[in-house]
């Protein structure tokens, strides 16, 4: 299993997760031509890709999905309704909405060599999941855009071999930035994002012995830096049973504006 965040951040998303015989995008939320550059930078082509989960509807995770379709004429797997949402975005466009394929939380699928499980999680949209995939015995963890997290998530991501999980903002930063007081309370909340220090709660309820990268995925531009994340992650997994030298499980901010580093299992 390889695992590439291609792009990460509150301005778009998008990630690859694939084996030998099988690729597949996970949210599609910056352009076509972005995800092509990404793509390429990894040796991959959009031609190579056998499928798209989508997560949610909201725009950082749909954003190139109509040019994408129209271009490539990949199928996509999202849950009812967050397909019904999707087709309601007028920047979708026209596409073929035979490619559209409904999927429930909970229950796995596969495509071609992989196993995925849609797992649902708290975030405000229609009916948002997070992923794990399942090949060869390895396995995948991608959980963003949820307000918090309960046992059954932790479970369900329980076991991965590389994962990215959510460190979107800095609680004081967002305290005290630009943000309306509804915006800042949405963020904040159940159903909102989770901070630096509760993504690293989630990762530190993650970690075995067998992880061969973290990342640190979707940063608020303006409420987050980069290593302000890292080290508070770094400090929420100080104690942990496995290791308390972070460079033991690979971790890294997923960037913004280029494909991070391929992590291989």
């Amino acid at each position: 299993m390889r695992l590439c965040s291609l792009y990460s951040g509150s301005s778009g998303n998008s990630i690859y997760v694939g084996t030998d015989h099988t690729h597949i995008l996970v949210d599609v939320g910056v352009s076509a031509k972005k995800i092509t550059e990404g793509l390429n930078s990894i040796d991959m082509k959009p031609e190579d890709i056998d499928a798209i989960l989508i997560t949610h509807e909201h725009t950082d995770h749909i954003q190139g999905l109509g040019v994408f379709l129209r271009k490539y004429g990949i199928p996509v797997y999202a849950t009812d309704k967050t397909l019904e949402a999707i087709s309601c975005y007028k920047g979708l466009g026209k596409v073929d909405y035979s490619l559209f394929h409904g999927i429930s939380p909970e229950q796995t699928f596969l495509i071609e060599d992989i196993e995925v499980k849609p797992v649902s999680i708290w975030h405000d949209a229609a009916d948002p999941v997070c992923y794990t995939l399942t090949s060869g015995g390895k396995k995948v963890s991608i959980a963003t855009d949820l307000g918090d997290y309960d046992e059954h998530i932790v479970d369900s991501l329980m076991g991965a071999d590389a994962m990215l999980i959510e460190a979107n903002h800095d609680i004081r930063m967002l305290e005290v930035g630009p943000y309306p007081y509804n915006l800042k309370k949405r963020i904040l909340g159940k159903r909102g994002h989770l901070s630096n220090e509760r993504g690293g709660q989630l990762i530190k309820s993650l970690l075995n012995d067998h992880i061969k990268g973290i990342y640190l995925g979707h940063l608020s531009k303006e409420n987050n830096y980069p290593e302000l994340a890292f080290e508070a992650v770094k400090a929420e997994l100080t104690g942990n049973s496995f290791s308390n030298d972070c460079r033991d499980f690979n971790l890294s901010v997923a960037s913004r504006e280029h494909s991070s580093v391929l992590i291989e299992c």
